[in-house]
């Protein structure tokens, strides 16, 4: 389960279940009367008349739950065919239905209904419109930018601080060019303890063939960091349609090569692929 894939129309569904539960406590219905006569009349809220409660209140917040949690899986889950959010939706609209129903039915309308009504009608137009409506679908949690001078993944004792041999993937460490052989450990160290690359002279017959479909990064291209706003899949170099990791809001990669308007990136695994969808990626 991640938070981090919420949009703000999860958000703005979760507010109206909240107001939508707080109805439903209120009376339902208003008298005209005198406060004398009024007051000897007992209230009722929804949980009380049955219909309303259940069918209504309880149908509207069990489908906003339905629908936030459905979001906050990596894979939709379905019952019976269809997807729990889905399924959520449907619940809204019920709800929202059911409660106007009622509120025509009523010939004085209380706190709790006129509250329920504006809330259920909230809460179903945001589950509907919120996959379609751009400043919807923006995340409703930002991904947290990089601590300075010690951004991913640095902990004590972890290689790029003092006294800890640097090493691939911490931002804080010196980075070897993209392709490039890893020297840290592959030296002989000096009277210092420090190691030294050792010499090689390339010969034709040493220098690596590209692999073919392989593109290869451009001239000014260096790699960065990035963040993405939403859980975004990572697909194969070979262009293999299967995904073969997700990148997660709130955790940093490392863009390794550009190919077009797509990014060459590297999780904390190891694992390499081609991240398709660059909107909204935040740089560290």
């Amino acid at each position: 389960m991640n938070i981090r894939s919420l949009t703000r129309g999860d958000g703005v569904l979760i507010g109206a279940a909240v107001v939508l539960f707080i109805a439903s406590f209120l009376d339902i219905a208003g008298c005209d009367a005198s406060p004398e006569i009024c007051n000897q009349v007992p209230s009722t809220n929804s949980w009380e008349a049955s219909p309303l409660g259940w069918g209504a209140f309880f149908l509207g917040i069990a489908g906003a739950a339905l629908v936030v949690y459905s979001r906050t899986l990596p894979q939709p889950r379905k019952v019976v065919g269809l997807e729990l959010g889905q399924i959520g939706v449907a619940f809204t609209v019920a709800s929202a239905w059911n409660v106007l129903m009622w509120m025509f039915e009523s010939n004085n309308a209380g706190a709790g209904l006129i509250l329920g009504l504006i809330a259920s009608l909230v809460l179903a137009g945001a589950a509907v419109a919120a996959p379609l409506v751009p400043a919807l679908k923006g995340p409703l949690l930002s991904a947290p930018k990089p601590q300075a001078p010690q951004p991913y993944g640095m902990q004590p004792g972890q290689p790029g601080q003092q006294g800890v041999p640097g090493g691939y993937g911490y931002p804080g460490a010196q980075q070897q060019p993209y392709g490039a052989q890893p020297q840290p450990y592959g030296g002989q160290p000096d009277p210092q303890g420090q190691a030294q690359p050792q010499a090689q002279t390339a010969t034709p017959q040493q220098t690596p063939a590209p692999v073919q479909g392989q593109g290869q990064p451009a001239g000014d291209f260096a790699p960065f960091w990035f963040a993405v706003p939403v859980a975004r899949p990572l697909y194969a170099e070979d262009g293999s349609p299967t995904p073969i990791a997700e990148l997660a809001p709130g955790t940093w990669y490392l863009a390794v090569e550009q190919r077009g308007q797509s990014l060459i990136a590297q999780t904390q695994d190891g694992r390499r692929g081609v991240l398709q969808d660059t909107t909204g990626i935040q740089r560290g």
